[in-house]
């Protein structure tokens, strides 16, 4: 898991030029919907209410890198190693995702807000869309594919 500063983006090789003039250009007042903008690399903007912790499960993808940025609000993000979890939900290869057992280990955390941006890779399950202070985000999911 990487995560950064929206102003550090280009100190990372796995994210393409397209990919971060893409990410740079956004704002709040970006439609929501789905973005290509490789062959390799898509984006979805949704806007959402964040949920209780209860009510996110982690996940984890074997295809594609995510990227996570909040455009608007704020929400936790929860991370830890894939190793050793449980599956709950068996892989779903055309939706690339696959969700796991709640974990009793202790778990990283990030808070994503405007301008930070989280970058998780297939050995790494996270659990997005925890409630922190807003009450709705809007936020962008870049999918980067793996080779």
């Amino acid at each position: 898991m990487i995560i950064d500063s929206l102003e550090n983006i280009a100190l990372y090789p796995q994210i393409s030029d397209d990919v971060r003039d893409f990410l740079q250009k956004l704002t709040p007042n970006t439609k929501t919907g789905h973005y290509e903008i490789t062959k390799s690399a898509y984006a979805n903007i949704d806007e959402y209410e964040p949920k209780p912790f209860e009510k996110c499960k982690f996940e984890a993808h074997k295809k594609y890198i995510d990227i996570q940025m909040l455009l608007s609000g704020d929400e936790k993000l929860d991370y830890t190693p894939i190793k050793g979890l449980i599956i709950s939900e068996e892989y779903d290869e055309k939706r690339d995702v696959m969700f796991f057992e709640t974990t009793n280990r202790v778990c990283d955390s990030v808070k994503l807000e405007n301008g930070k941006f989280a970058m998780i890779f297939p050995h790494e399950a996270h659990k997005p869309q925890i409630k922190s202070d807003a009450e709705k985000v809007k936020k962008v999911v870049v999918k980067i594919a793996v080779n």
